[in-house]
C-alpha cells in the first residue's frame, strides 16, 4: 500500500532580475528541497519494483530510467532518483564559431547517493548532496540533433557541402549531478562531449574532442569564474518547485524550469579525422583556433526544464512511476 508522502514545502520560484535575487531565492528553494529530502530519509525500503509502462505527470519522460541497475539497486543506497532534463535554446561558442542550439537537447539518466554520503560545500558554507549517475536503460543519455553552421564568406546554397553540420555527442558519463547547486556558483553536473562535425570533405569521422580527449562543461545556474580577460556569465535556476508524490507514496518530486545553465571555464583540443587521414584537420583547427585555453569558448543551455524523482526505497520509486501510468 502506498506510504504516506512525507510533507513539503510549497514551490518557490527565482526570477532573472538580479544576480543578488536569483542567488536568494535560489537559497530558499534548495534549503526546501534539502529538508524534504532528509524527510526522505526516513522512509522505509521494501522489495524491488520495476516501473512499467509510460510514467506520467510529474515522472513524464522517466520511462528509460534504470531502476533494475545494480547500482540503483543496492540496498545500502540511501537515496535513489531519476532525472530528466531538457533544453530547448542557446550555443556552443568555440572561439569566433558559434553553433546554434536550436533543437531540443534532452539528458536522461538514473541517479543515487550512496553510504558514503558525498556532499560538496558551497563557499557560504552550506552543503548539498552530490550524487552518481547511471545511464538510461534503453535509450542515449544525450540525444540531440545537428545544427548547421554557415562558412563565413560563402553563400550556403548546398547544406552539408557549403555548410557545416556539427551535433554534440556524448564523450563519458554524466559526473557529480548536484541539484541543489541551483542558485549557486557551483556546476550542477559535469559532462563530457564531443563535437562532431559533418561536410561533404571532412568524411564521417570528423571531430573536436573525444572519449579519451573530451571537452567537458560544467555549467551552472551561477556565476562563472573564467581566467582573464574572458568575462563571468551568469545563469538562472528558474522557477523551483518540491512536491510529495500526488499518490501518497514516499518519493519527492523537484522540478526546475526555465533555467539558464552557462560555462565558459572549459578547454577544447585538436580536430582530429578531418578529411582523409586527419588531412583538414589543421584547417579546422586554424579557423577556430584549437587547441583552445579556458575561458576560450562558452556553452549556453538556455529554456532548460528538469524534473527530479527521488526516494529512498527503489521499490517505492517504481511504484509510484507505476501508479503515475495514463496521467
Amino acid at each position: 500500500m502506498p506510504r504516506t508522502a512525507p510533507a513539503a514545502p510549497a514551490p518557490s520560484s527565482a526570477s532573472s532580475t538580479t544576480p543578488t535575487t536569483l542567488h536568494r531565492r535560489g537559497r530558499r528553494a534548495a534549503t526546501a528541497l534539502a529538508s524534504a529530502c532528509t524527510a526522505l530519509l526516513l522512509a522505509v525500503a521494501t522489495a524491488p519494483a520495476e516501473a512499467v509502462g509510460a510514467p506520467g505527470g510529474g515522472y513524464t519522460g522517466m520511462g528509460h530510467c534504470p531502476l533494475n541497475s545494480t547500482s540503483m539497486q543496492d540496498p545500502s543506497d540511501l537515496q535513489v532518483g531519476c532525472v530528466v532534463a531538457v533544453t530547448r535554446g542557446g550555443s556552443f561558442t568555440i572561439g569566433s564559431t558559434t553553433v546554434p542550439l536550436t533543437s531540443p537537447i534532452t539528458l536522461q539518466f538514473g541517479v543515487y547517493w550512496d553510504k558514503s554520503a558525498p556532499q560538496v560545500t558551497f563557499p557560504d558554507g552550506s552543503t548539498a548532496n552530490q550524487y552518481t549517475t547511471v545511464a538510461p536503460a534503453g535509450a542515449p543519455l544525450l540525444s540531440a540533433q545537428p545544427a548547421q553552421i554557415t562558412i563565413p564568406g560563402i553563400v550556403n546554397f548546398l547544406p552539408g557541402i557549403t555548410s557545416i553540420f556539427a551535433q554534440v555527442e556524448l564523450a563519458g558519463q554524466v559526473k557529480d549531478f548536484t541539484p541543489l547547486a541551483a542558485g549557486e556558483s557551483y556546476p550542477v553536473f559535469k559532462l563530457p562531449v564531443k563535437l562532431h562535425l559533418f561536410n561533404a570533405f571532412f568524411g564521417d569521422d570528423c571531430y573536436i574532442g573525444s572519449d579519451s580527449s573530451p571537452i567537458v562543461l560544467a555549467p551552472t545556474t551561477g556565476t562563472t569564474a573564467p581566467p582573464p580577460p574572458a568575462k563571468p556569465m551568469t545563469g538562472d535556476p528558474g522557477t523551483i518547485g518540491v512536491n510529495p508524490d500526488p499518490n501518497g507514496y514516499g518519493s519527492l518530486l523537484a522540478s526546475f524550469t526555465g533555467a539558464s545553465l552557462v560555462d565558459n571555464t572549459f578547454t577544447v583540443p585538436r580536430a582530429s579525422g578531418c578529411g582523409l587521414g586527419g588531412s583538414l584537420d589543421w584547417i579546422i583547427n586554424l579557423a577556430m583556433g584549437l587547441p583552445a585555453g579556458a575561458g576560450n569558448g562558452s556553452v549556453s543551455f538556455l529554456q532548460t526544464d528538469t524534473t527530479l524523482a527521488l526516494d529512498t526505497s527503489i521499490s517505492d520509486l517504481g511504484a509510484a512511476m507505476n501508479a503515475s501510468a495514463g496521467h
